[in-house]
């Protein structure tokens, strides 16, 4: 399909051979739990696809970003759901990176090393709520001479066998009673730091889900970035920021995977022409809500109202997305069923863009409040 060739011509120009690689696996091998396809992710330059020029990155904008998310769901829905912890985690730290003194010496030193380093990062945030404090994150920290010691869990947590660094939210306590949210930048091969089985599921095997425990992990003082006086809403702003990411990047990887459905209905003339462009149309039409959004958040759409237009195109193209892909399968027919699995798997891979935070039942009172005039909220 054309939009789906020029996604994958996109990622060729951030990541150049790495669609060629990807494709020379089978879909089992790409999908299977140990499989390659985060370590090819690597060595093609993947982890810098959002990072700033200045840091040796990509620097891509949304749209181009988005177009990336989709070429790579269309080999592997594991290696996108994966890699969207990390990108949307970058998004967030190197834009601190653009403020005066919005990161210490060494902070920016980690920072430096992610692209020369190829080092991958884990996310272990809380979820954000706009305009209201966010939820508690499942990371206690305790103050210790030079920094913290941390304890708590993170499941499910993906890139949990590959990452270099995870990042933590963390509660910190005020002289006053109260309680700061900051971000803890931890070392994946830091002592207390273990990796344990969590992932039960065939589906989305390879993105490296799994449960990552912290006992009594120091992190210096210097790696913990909090909120301040001159910027007590530092933190969320930069939570509700990577939300708005993470909305276009998730959804645009499962869009990869229900294109590559659609696509091959299309190539082998499955069904008639009208099933095959109203298909396509669906298809087509679904992601242009997600890359319209890309582009308002390119040139500057935020805060609220930029929560509110990605979740309301996520949500729209998650049950078309669905829909797409079961018709697609059953255009296939019978024997593609009957000869092997992948294209069933791929119809299936599609489904959990449901199960990511937050909910349409937890989101639709929020949403409501704010199409009617109010804030948007969301618990």
């Amino acid at each position: 399909m054309r939009s789906l060739d020029a996604a994958r011509d996109t990622c060729e120009r951030f990541h150049p051979g790495l669609t060629k690689a990807l494709d020379a696996l089978a879909y089992d091998e790409r999908e299977r739990p140990g499989s390659p396809v985060i370590d090819l992710f690597r060595a093609h330059a993947g982890v810098g696809l959002l990072v700033p020029r200045s840091f040796g990155g990509s620097g891509a904008d949304p749209l181009e970003a988005v177009r990336v998310m989709r070429a790579l769901g269309s080999y592997s829905p594991s290696l996108a759901a994966g890699v969207t912890m990390h990108h949307f985690t970058v998004a967030m730290l190197y834009a601190l990176a653009d403020e005066a003194d919005g990161l210490t010496g060494a902070q920016r030193s980690l920072l430096a090393d992610v692209v020369p380093g190829q080092r991958l990062m884990a996310s272990g945030w809380a979820e954000g709520r706009t305009g209201q404090s966010i939820l508690t994150p499942s990371v206690t920290a305790r103050p210790v001479d030079g920094g913290y010691l941390l304890n708590g869990a993170k499941k499910p947590c993906s890139l949990s066998r590959s990452m270099d660094l995870l990042t933590a939210s963390i509660a910190l306590d005020r002289p006053d009673g109260g309680r700061d949210l900051a971000l803890a930048l931890v070392s994946a091969d830091s002592p207390g730091l273990s990796v344990h089985p969590f992932w039960g599921n065939e589906v989305l095997a390879a993105a490296e889900t799994d449960e990552v425990r912290l006992e009594d992990v120091h992190v210096p003082t210097e790696l913990v970035i909090r909120s301040d006086g001159d910027d007590p809403e530092r933190i969320e702003e930069l939570q509700t920021a990577g939300f708005i990411w993470f909305e276009l990047l998730i959804s645009s990887g499962y869009a990869g995977a229900a294109t590559a459905l659609v696509e091959k209905a299309v190539r082998q003339n499955r069904g008639s022409v009208t099933d095959r462009a109203a298909l396509a149309v669906s298809c087509e039409a679904a992601f242009a809500l997600l890359e319209g959004v890309a582009r308002a958040v390119r040139d500057g759409l935020g805060g609220e109202e930029a929560v509110a237009a990605v979740l309301t195109a996520r949500f729209s193209a998650q049950r078309t997305f669905v829909r797409v892909a079961a018709d697609a399968l059953e255009l296939l027919g019978g024997m593609d069923f009957i000869l092997s699995s992948e294209s069933s798997r791929i119809a299936t891979s599609v489904r959990p863009l449901a199960f990511h935070p937050p909910s349409r039942g937890s989101s639709a009172e929020a949403l409501l409040s704010y199409f009617g005039g109010g804030r948007l909220v969301l618990g």
